[in-house]
């Protein structure tokens, strides 16, 4: 015989439901709430009453009383500290709906944690502390939750009980909340007081705030209508595996991320605008006549067209965008800031692109009065509106229009963290309008013209390591075998194509990623191209690697300990560095970040910069791209 949690789950997969999360301030008391809502609604079952009661006593903050936070409390720290850290989903059924609640933290470090919970609701349960009113954090989760598509809003001014139930107080919280809201696109907002901790309209009315007239939290859950609009949306299909146990058998496998498809409906792929038709569709059950949001699905196609992972299926005359450029909101939840210019991994659903770009970061926004802030960067829980560049056309909805197929994540290239959630706005520009003009005469032409091979010779270190000289000698050696050769050096660029980039990092990064662009024209017109550059992001160096071929990029580290070069300091700048009179100085009180596997590593002790230069020489005859001297 099945369980009574069984039973209750087979019913209530049967049933409408209602995916929530809970937010607000720290000890706004948003555990308490749903520990609340799941002992009212009898979810807690005995034997876990028994363990919270024990909890309580060791880790409680209500004295003798059960404390309902620690239910979905569940780390050792969060108790400890009596803190929400990590998102805690919870999943509770009543005779009239199924409800799934996402309990998120309060603190701002956390609020990564609150955007990935948000990601997924119809609704916020916004708490505020009837003692406390209105806070910072309040309208930095009301901001997110409006960014990330929540368009229903309770606010649960909590703790009604801690300011004896005063309808002013009340009055007054939900007319700053209501005022601070007016631009955030909420359909609805309806405030309630409550104590969550005694149970205060939270299942049942209470008698202390006779003066409230509105539902109590439960009944407003429960009759709030909420239909999900994914099956009447357009159809939209992410490739997430392409299905080929024997050669007689090719299907696509994913999720139908939005409206409906039929067996013989024709499809198209969204990038390439190859048109076919759906020939079967396959689940482990057998086959489907239609497929509908929601359903995980093999789509057979009837012809042999290109499809892989990441490409994305919809109906020929209901196309989603598809661009290499697009402007988005972006929320950053990494330590270290989003340097724009810097190169990420973008994740568009099941699209993945190695070589994204936030190209420009328009503005920041101030999460207290939404005014648009220049910035140059965005630091940790930051929301800024930014440009977005990959590598590919990449095909996508705006959130608005579609939030399975608008959003995006970004992660850093070197460590694997998720560092920023986007949602895309529109696209900047379609990615069949700008195309590359083939040339009759090209590199190859251009380069045997020249007898030599063209590259890109990079060389990088700390200011004073000796860069610029030994670069200066490999061109002056180069010249006199008659090679054309070109010597971009990082003072020189900053008195005209640089003179408007200063030293912070995110200068740095636009100008390492200007000189790179200018070093490839350079090399596609044949010529041998120098670059003396401290460049001390290895992003930035691995960026201008990957412009050309393989073969065509030299990296050079000029290996001076810190101590030598600060002796020799030619333009003073250490002194001035270590005095606090020059800022963001490499070495100092800015990074450098040393090549990992550099193709050439000259440490310089006891080495003159001829002795250096001919060792350098050396490795581009071995690779052939000088001849013999």
């Amino acid at each position: 015989m099945p369980s009574k949690a069984t039973t209750e789950l087979v019913q209530a997969g049967t049933k409408d439901q209602l995916r929530f999360i809970t937010c607000g301030s720290v000890d706004d008391g948003k555990s308490t709430l749903i520990g609340r809502l799941l002992h009212d609604s009898k979810m807690i079952y005995e034997d876990q009453l028994t363990a919270l009661a024990r909890d309580s006593a060791k880790h409680g903050t209500t004295g003798n009383d059960i404390d309902f936070a620690l239910v979905v409390d569940g780390l050792e720290a969060e108790r400890e500290q009596g803190i929400t850290i990590d998102v805690a989903y919870r999943f509770f059924t009543t005779l009239r709906r199924s409800f799934m609640v996402a309990d998120t933290p309060g603190h701002e470090q956390y609020t990564r944690n609150m955007a990935t919970g948000a990601s997924n609701a119809q609704l916020a349960i916004i708490l505020i502390d009837a003692r406390k009113g209105v806070l910072v954090q309040t309208k930095r989760h009301s901001f997110i939750c409006s960014l990330l598509g929540i368009r229903h809003v309770v606010l649960a001014v909590n703790k009604i009980d801690l300011v004896n139930c005063k309808k002013d107080v009340f009055d007054r919280i939900v007319g700053d909340y209501v005022a601070f809201a007016a631009g955030l696109g909420f359909t609805s907002i309806v405030p309630i007081p409550i104590s969550a901790r005694y149970g205060d309209n939270v299942i049942n009315r209470s008698g202390n705030t006779q003066w409230y007239q509105g539902p109590c939290l439960l009944d407003y859950l429960e009759s709030i209508d909420i239909q999900s609009d994914t099956a009447s949306q357009t159809f939209r299909f992410p490739v997430q595996w392409v299905n080929r146990p024997n050669l007689d058998f090719r299907g696509y496998a994913g999720s139908v991320a939005s409206g409906s498809i039929s067996a013989g409906d024709e499809i198209v792929v969204a990038a390439s605008g190859r048109t076919t038709r759906v020939k079967r569709i396959v689940t482990q059950n057998g086959d489907l006549t239609r497929a509908e949001a929601g359903d995980a699905v093999t789509i057979v196609v009837e012809d042999e067209i290109d499809i892989s992972r990441g490409d994305l299926l919809a109906r020929p005359t209901e196309r989603p965008e598809v661009a290499d450029q697009f402007a988005a909101h972006l929320i950053w939840m990494d330590k270290e800031p989003l340097v724009a210019g810097r190169k990420y991994i973008l994740r568009i659903g099941t699209q993945t692109f190695a070589a994204g770009t936030i190209t420009a970061i328009k503005y920041r926004i101030d999460v207290n009065t939404r005014e648009h802030l220049a910035a140059r960067t965005l630091s940790l829980n930051e929301i800024g509106f930014c440009n977005v560049a990959t590598a590919l056309p990449a095909a996508f909805d705006p959130y608005e229009v579609n939030r399975k197929t608008g959003s995006f994540i970004v992660v850093d290239r070197y460590t694997n963290r998720t560092v920023g959630a986007g949602m895309i706005a529109f696209p900047l520009r379609r990615a069949t309008n700008i195309a590359w003009q083939p040339l009759s005469v090209g590199k190859r032409e251009r380069a045997a013209l020249k007898d030599q091979k063209p590259c890109i010779i990079w060389f990088t270190g700390l200011s004073g390591a000796g860069k610029s000289t030994i670069a200066n000698v490999v061109d002056q050696k180069l010249f006199a075998m008659s090679r054309h050769t070109m010597l971009l050096d990082g003072d020189n660029v900053r008195h005209g194509l640089n003179r408007d980039l200063g030293f912070t990092e995110a200068d740095r990064v636009e100008n390492i990623r200007r000189v790179g662009e200018v070093a490839k024209l350079m090399a596609d017109s044949g010529l041998i191209v120098i670059c003396s550059f401290i460049s001390p992001y290895r992003a930035e160096r691995d960026m201008v690697r990957s412009l050309v071929a393989k073969e065509e990029f030299i990296e050079v580290f000029v290996d001076t300990p810190i101590e030598e070069c600060a002796r020799r300091d030619p333009k003073g700048l250490y002194s001035k560095a270590k005095s606090g009179k020059l800022k963001n100085f490499t070495g100092i009180d800015a990074p450098y970040e040393m090549p990992i596997s550099p193709e050439i590593h000259l440490r310089t002790m006891g080495q003159t910069p001829e002795q250096l230069a001919e060792a350098v020489l050396d490795v581009l005859m071995a690779r052939a791209i000088v001849g013999d001297r």
